[in-house]
């Protein structure tokens, strides 16, 4: 009988002293820099500063005069060159809406998305209606692919840390191999901890 008591007084205890969880909705545009790590803020600081940037300058209009259409895009490699874990498709994904949306540019599948696409397309030749298949050889050619790398460099000193981010984002024209743009966007974060180690 002494055990039981002393065994229910402890599992009571446990209960009591569980922590309880509390879920905050907050703005998507909020800053929260919880570890000092790349986040969802760098990504959209990253995916407006170069939006900006590429549609500002003379390679869109210079593509529009020469060949009296608008260029057509697509995204290859953006490699992650930090050391930490970045999903780069937060950004590119934001860049290809702002750019299609603009009216300026077009955007033709990536390398992943086309062959699930032509997989589709095959798939058609063999079960789809004549009046409903879609034929092979007609893909729209990019003229230009996204390319690009996050890096980054870390200074630390006892419970005070900086890490720099730098995203280099390039359109290369496929026929050419030209650079018609090149983009930037640097990030500093400076981080600080009572304990000496991280």
């Amino acid at each position: 009988m002494k055990y039981f008591i002393i065994i229910s007084l402890m599992a009571l205890l446990m209960i009591g002293c569980g922590s309880s969880k509390k879920v905050t909705r907050l703005d998507e545009k909020s800053v929260t820099d919880l570890s000092g790590k790349w986040n969802d803020t760098d990504a959209r600081l990253v995916a407006e500063e170069m939006i900006s940037d590429v549609l500002s300058r003379p390679w869109i209009t210079n593509f529009a005069a020469e060949h009296g259409a608008k260029p057509v895009v697509t995204v290859g490699t953006i490699r992650n060159k930090s050391n930490e874990h970045i999903d780069t498709e937060t950004f590119t994904t934001d860049f290809e809406r702002e750019l299609i949306n603009s009216g300026q540019v077009k955007f033709v599948a990536s390398p992943g998305q086309r062959d699930e696409v032509r997989s589709e397309r095959m798939d058609q030749q063999e079960n789809s209606s004549r009046e409903t298949m879609k034929r092979l050889r007609e893909e729209t050619g990019a003229d230009y692919l996204l390319m690009g790398s996050i890096k980054t460099i870390v200074d630390q000193e006892g419970g005070a840390r900086v890490v720099f981010y730098q995203t280099d984002l390039e359109l290369i024209n496929i026929e050419s191999n030209e650079k018609a743009w090149i983009g930037t966007k640097k990030i500093k974060k400076g981080i600080s901890k009572d304990k000496t180690k991280w």
